[in-house]
């Protein structure tokens, strides 16, 4: 019973956490298969690896310290951050190499890896809820940790990830060769790092000063993040307005079209306003290739053509819009 407890409370909180993270992406929404994949390798994969590795590492640790003080720390400190971070941060890597055309900017890197992460942290608070909860206090014990790693520490494993997303995206839009291996090896350090720092704060974190300190020092992380995702999205919306001047000139869309392209609340009320009308999935499709087309132009002028950015793309992507001009609402 408390098994079926901690994953309907482990999870459920996830989807929806998952879902707020999809929301924030405005303008050009990631795929739905991709983003599940990324929960379930986290859920899954990352975790059960992490799991199983962890507790080698401990194994070892303790055969040779006999230590179980120590073995803790060792494991906490340094294998954690590590394992844990590289085996979150290889699904994110996936979606950069295989669907490349579906990772163009900072949001993309940190939707993919917090869906990641938030599918890893499910999994591991099950196993916190069980072990370290009902098994040392019941169900008084369950809930406490549930409201610890749940609520308080909600967005941990995501904040950690998304540096290393980040670091990908900016290699995604560098000409340099040296930028495109330094920025996601500098975005999983700093992943690794603020794992490490949050795990060994948290060994020698006492009372309720110590978990006070503890979590201010996570939500400020969290907030660091999340000021990343709100600047991203003004300059998603900076890149909208201005490569799309040149479509509507044309006449490939209409100004009433351009302007809501260019707002993320507009183009929120005509996508529920086309509900009742059967233009809704043409309306979505239209905005969102109207992105697409916008930062694959801003790819171009920053980068030149290469395989990810090429006119032809950008030409099929005006053919499918002037395709939905006519279906979509404005």
């Amino acid at each position: 019973m408390a098994v079926l407890a901690a994953l309907f409370l482990a999870f459920i909180p996830a989807l929806f956490y998952a879902w707020m993270t999809y929301w924030m992406d405005r303008y050009e929404k990631e795929p739905l298969h991709l983003l599940g994949g990324a929960f379930i390798w986290g859920a899954v994969v990352a975790a059960g690896g992490a799991f199983i590795l962890n507790t080698l590492f401990g194994i070892a640790v303790y055969t040779f310290t006999a230590d179980e003080a120590l073995t803790n720390i060792a494991t906490g400190s340094i294998s954690a951050p590590l394992v844990e971070e590289a085996l979150k941060s290889f699904a994110v890597l996936l979606v950069f190499l295989v669907f490349r055309k579906e990772f163009d900017t900072v949001l993309d890197g940190i939707v993919y890896a917090a869906i990641t992460a938030l599918g890893f942290a499910a999994a591991e608070n099950v196993l916190y809820m069980v072990q370290f909860g009902y098994a040392e206090g019941g169900w008084e014990g369950l809930w406490i940790i549930w409201f610890l790693r749940v609520i308080l520490g909600a967005w941990g494993h995501a904040t950690y990830t998304a540096f290393f997303g980040i670091g990908l995206a900016i290699a995604r839009n560098h000409r340099s060769a040296a930028m495109r291996v330094i920025a996601p090896l500098a975005g999983f350090g700093m992943a690794v790092f603020v794992h490490f720092f949050h795990n060994t704060l948290a060994v020698f974190a006492q009372g309720v000063g110590g978990i006070l300190l503890l979590f201010a020092v996570d939500w400020l992380g969290w907030l660091v993040i999340f000021g990343v995702m709100l600047w991203a999205l003004r300059r998603e919306r900076d890149w909208i307005r201005h490569h799309l001047q040149a479509e509507m000139a044309s006449g490939l869309i209409s100004e009433a079209q351009y302007r809501t392209a260019c707002s993320a609340f507009q183009r929120g009320l005509t996508q529920i306003g086309s509900l009742g009308s059967g233009h809704y999935r043409n309306t979505q499709r239209f905005y969102a290739r109207l992105a697409d087309l916008a930062f694959k132009k801003q790819q171009i002028a920053r980068l030149g053509e290469n395989s990810g950015n090429t006119m032809a793309m950008v030409t099929a992507l005006r053919e499918e819009i002037g395709t939905l001009a006519a279906k979509a609402a404005a």
